[in-house]
Order: structure tokens, then C-alpha cells, then sequence
């Protein structure tokens, strides 16, 4: 077939890898003039460690990825007050994970494509004729491309999905959270964080640090708002929202750039994922949020299965829609524990984050985080979470 792909993400890269290795004629085109920076770390365990096996592509996975001693919670003056040790959560999963920032999958995921299948970046989908024999697509540039098959792995504010199915709004599910992230230079900060995943014990309101192997520092943040609506000034927003906190933050939200990544934590709920030559993948069809985790790892997953599918997206609904329905659901009943709203629920989480370390409870909590286990494809290995 004749594929074209909007959105040179992690489900774009990883489809077009897959269809292109089984033979069909792929091109991705991409809004954004050229690979994005900002992005987070990521846990990376799942169907997509699972994909990501399948391809051939897991030692390169975990020759990019990082080692964490633990996720470390600590107060207003740096001082410890719970952690998650990595070490027994990878046991929980068998040792199938690894961490890793989220724009190194992308670039391992491009790097890795067959040679047939081109990339196309500052390329945005404006206009969709959706045929019974095939389907036409005009691009930001004025290029009209035909194919068989379009495809939409254009994320949570996907375009494809908004000319053929109509308005974000309609199926856009706001978890009521906002989030950032960026990457600065502070060779004290990286001193302090480096080898764990750094975070404030906070209420409402949280901002994480962890050291890159070249020196720099990434941070995200999280915080609470009923008003789901994206600020203008996202850097002005993050440093409003986070300028009372202690310990480092203050010289965090310093080094925050113009340029960072911004955007609602929120899910996709649609009744159907495809229409006519047009099917959705990834965060266009079903976003499970940041509290989920597992974005990356089902949008690999999603994006192997559908290539298994490619001539029934039927099918492929029907394999894959009860596992990101499931990681919705596990990601919003988690919300209060994520980022607690009350300090009692700040403390309770402390207490869960000890008991983890009896034996068995650290498996039980694994499986109340992020779900239950999923298969990649009936035939093949059963992902231990």
C-alpha cells in the first residue's frame, strides 16, 4: 500500500519503520520544521519495550537510556521525605525497562528507518479528501500527495483528526492538570540530582530535575488548575506558578527558556478511530495523559499493531482500543496520588512509598500505577505491565 503518515512522533516513526520494513511505500510528514528538543524523560516498559524488541531496536533503547538509583521526593529545604527505589520497580516488570528522554526515541526511531521511507518536515496537513478508492491531502506548502491510506499520529491536538472527525473539543477529556519541560545548564544543580530522578514533595504543585549525561539538567513540571485553557507565555506561566517553592526551584525557574514544552494534561476519547482511507494512532486516537506513563510505550505499541492490520483498521480498533481504554482509566483514578491536592494525601503517599519496600507490595503497587498486563499481539509475548 501507499501510506502516508502525518506527525513525525514516536507512533509516526514507529509505523513508518514497520510498514516500510514489510514492504509498503511510506512517507511522513511533519508540521514542525524540524525535530523537536523539548520533551521528558520517560519510563520506557510495556508494549513498547516490546515493540521496540520485535524491531531489532532494544539495544540501541538501552544504550540511550539512563540508570536512576530511586525517584526521590524532598521538602521546601531539600530534605528527603520518600522515595521509589527504580531498582525494584524494574523488578516488578521483569527488568523490561529502561528510562529515557523522550526526544532521544524520536531520533532512534528516525535514524532507524529503511531507506525507502522519507521524512518530510515544516510539511502540515491543511485540507483531506477522503475517497471511497483513496485519499488526497493538500500540505501547508501547497503540495497535493495521494495515497491509500492516510494516517493521523499528529499527538492529542492531531489535525488529521480535526478535518476528518471533527473538533478537538468533542472528544477532548481535561484531567485537570498543566505541564512543562525544559533543559538548562547549572553544573551545581546537575552535582546535586545527578543518578536520581529528583522531585518536590509538594502539594498541588511539583517540579522534577534529573542530570543528562552531557552536563545539562532537564526539569518538568505539573501543577494543578481548573482552567484548562494553554497560557500565551508558557515560561511566564511556569514561573507564576512555581515561584513560592523551595529547596532549587528558584534557580531552576531561572535558567527557564523562552522556548519550552507546554501543554494540558488530558485524554482522547473518540467513538471510532478511522474513516473511509483515514485511521488514527497514538495520542490523535487515545491519549492517556502524563499520569499514565506509558504514552510512548502505547504508542509504539499501537502503531505495531495497526501495522499488523493495515488492510482491517477494524481489527486493529478492536485489539487496541481495551488497552488504552485501560490506561485511561488506571491514569485518572491515579491522579490524586500523582500530585496530591490535600496534605493528607501528600502523607498517605509517603506511607504507600515505604510499605513498597515489603516484599510483594512493591508488584501490587506496580499493578494499582499503571495497570494491568497487556499483550503487544495475541501471538506473541504478554508485556508484564
Amino acid at each position: 500500500m501507499k501510506v502516508l503518515i502525518s506527525g513525525a512522533g514516536i507512533a509516526g516513526l514507529t509505523l513508518a519503520g514497520r510498514l516500510g520494513a514489510l514492504g509498503h511505500t511510506v512517507q511522513v510528514v511533519e508540521r514542525s520544521a524540524g525535530p523537536r528538543p523539548e520533551g521528558y524523560m520517560i519510563d520506557f516498559f510495556g508494549p513498547g519495550y516490546d515493540t521496540a524488541e520485535r524491531m531489532g531496536l532494544l539495544p540501541r533503547f538501552h544504550e540511550l537510556g539512563y540508570h536512576f538509583d530511586e525517584a526521590g521526593y524532598y521538602d521546601e529545604h531539600g530534605r528527603r521525605r520518600a522515595g521509589l527505589s527504580f531498582e525494584r520497580f524494574a523488578r516488578s516488570l521483569d527488568g523490561r525497562m529502561t528510562s529515557i528522554m523522550r526526544p532521544d526515541v524520536e531520533h532512534l526511531l528516525r535514524t532507524a528507518l529503511p531507506p525507502g521511507v522519507r521524512v518530510r518536515f515544516g510539511a502540515a496537513v491543511t485540507d483531506v479528501d477522503n475517497r471511497p478508492d483513496g485519499v488526497s491531502v493538500r500540505l501547508s506548502d501547497g503540495t497535493a500527495l495521494d495515497a491509500d491510506l492516510l494516517v493521523g499520529a499528529d499527538g492529542i491536538h492531531s489535525t488529521v483528526r480535526g478535518l476528518v472527525f471533527g473538533p478537538e473539543a468533542a472528544y477532548f477529556r481535561y484531567l485537570g492538570f498543566h505541564t512543562a519541560a525544559f533543559v538548562f545548564e547549572d553544573p551545581q544543580i546537575h552535582r546535586l540530582v545527578d543518578g536520581r530522578f529528583c522531585l518536590t514533595d509538594t502539594v498541588g504543585r511539583q517540579v522534577g530535575c534529573y542530570g543528562l549525561r552531557d552536563g545539562r539538567v532537564a526539569a518538568f513540571t505539573v501543577h494543578r488548575t481548573p482552567d484548562p485553557t494553554r497560557p500565551a507565555d508558557p515560561r511566564a506561566a511556569v514561573r507564576a506558578a512555581y515561584a513560592t517553592l523551595g529547596w532549587i526551584v528558584p534557580r531552576v525557574l531561572e535558567h527557564c527558556p523562552p522556548e519550552i514544552y507546554y501543554d494540558q494534561v488530558a485524554q482522547i476519547e473518540l467513538p471510532r478511530w478511522s474513516s473511509g482511507r483515514v485511521v488514527l494512532v497514538g495520542d490523535a486516537c487515545g491519549a492517556v495523559s502524563l499520569l499514565a506513563g506509558q504514552g510512548a510505550s502505547l504508542g509504539m505499541g499501537g502503531a505495531f499493531v495497526l501495522a499488523e492490520n493495515l488492510t482491517d483498521p477494524a481489527a486493529y480498533e478492536r485489539r487496541w482500543r481495551p488497552v488504552v481504554r485501560e490506561k485511561q482509566r488506571v491514569a485518572r483514578n491515579g491522579a490524586r496520588w500523582f500530585l496530591p491536592a490535600t496534605e493528607l494525601r501528600l502523607r498517605a503517599r509517603r506511607v504507600a512509598m515505604r510499605l513498597a519496600k515489603l516484599p510483594w507490595v512493591d508488584r501490587r503497587i506496580a499493578v494499582s500505577l499503571i495497570g494491568k498486563p497487556t499483550a503487544l499481539v495475541d501471538d506473541q509475548r504478554v508485556c508484564q505491565m
